[in-house]
């Protein structure tokens, strides 16, 4: 990919392919996204060849005509999928997670499919899981097509998530649906491996605490964004992966941040005893600090001027 400098606006839509069961859907994906967004679309497929790091699989290692075959199949499905929207196909070599990370420094969206062993635990496998930690541009995981529901957020209430919460309202007022925003609160002791101990009224302060910082979170958002419907949704820790799954078999997209270490990440990837399960709805995680789109297009003559997120 290039160095020139680029801003998130008029850089590519990339999309990781491996030939997995996964592949078409993802295609599919990105190519509405690129078109969505107005931008020209890069399918990259990173072919092993003679990387020996530690994240090289076990499995046979297909031939580099074969990365090459795999490219020019996903390209003339993106054709089909998106009329009209450029697209570029590219080779590379080496791990794949490192290297679409690097893909990731120069793309306004990556693109990647999920891995889910049907006789075990849902996973996304190991490279969207490094991706959804270190990945510097928003990445959006087939999960699935979705559905007619809201667009579900999964906030921290912090200052740092102001660009997660920016996005989802901004795809919220895209797509023309309701945002839901879930928050979670720690039980005390919790935090600590301790059994918490059960007071009068059921942490009813500690409720009221957390609906107030999601609601102080959530303030100027909604006066930016007018025309979305927020609902807000505060659970504790104990209900959080279970809320989360819920969401994602009703919602159409589910957002939360991108982090070094992110609990809701986890969840969503499978790292603990919980994922997502069966076919859910697409999962876009966004770093800290990215930028929320000027405009973006309501309809196919009015564009709805957007603000910089609060950072």
């Amino acid at each position: 990919m290039g160095s020139e400098a680029s801003t998130p606006r008029n850089r590519p839509v990339v999309a990781g392919v491996d030939g997995s069961r996964s592949t078409p859907g993802t295609v599919d994906l990105a190519a509405a996204e690129a078109a969505r967004c107005g931008a020209p679309l890069l399918i990259v497929h990173v072919w092993p060849g003679r990387y020996r790091g530690v994240f090289r699989s076990r499995d046979s290692v297909p031939s580099k005509a074969d990365g090459v075959r795999l490219l020019e199949v996903t390209r003339r499905r993106a054709a089909l999928a998106g009329p009209g929207v450029p697209i570029a196909t590219e080779l590379l070599e080496g791990g794949a997670a490192a290297t679409l990370t690097d893909c990731s420094a120069e793309a306004q969206l990556l693109v990647v499919g999920h891995r889910d062993d049907p006789y075990a635990r849902p996973s996304w496998g190991s490279t969207a899981a490094y991706l959804a930690h270190h990945s510097e541009c928003p990445l959006l995981v087939n999960r699935g097509a979705g559905h007619d529901g809201p667009v579900v957020v999964a906030s921290s209430a912090r200052p740092s998530g102001a660009a997660t919460l920016g996005y989802a309202f901004a795809e919220a007022a895209q797509r023309g649906a309701r945002l839901v925003a879930v928050h979670m609160w720690v039980r005390p002791s919790a935090a600590d491996g301790r059994a918490p101990v059960v007071v009068r009224g059921g942490y009813a302060e500690e409720r009221r605490a957390a609906d107030a910082r999601l609601t102080d979170a959530l303030t100027e958002w909604s006066q930016r964004y007018p025309e979305v419907t927020v609902d807000r949704l505060v659970v504790s820790d104990l209900d959080l992966a279970c809320t989360i799954d819920r969401a994602s078999h009703r919602g159409r997209l589910l957002v939360a941040g991108i982090g070094r270490h992110g609990r809701f990440a986890e969840l969503l990837y499978g790292a603990g005893p919980v994922g997502l399960r069966g076919s859910t709805c697409p999962v876009v995680l966004v770093p800290a600090g990215w930028p929320v789109p000027e405009t973006v297009v309501v309809g196919r003559n009015r564009a709805v001027p957007m603000p910089r997120p609060c950072l």
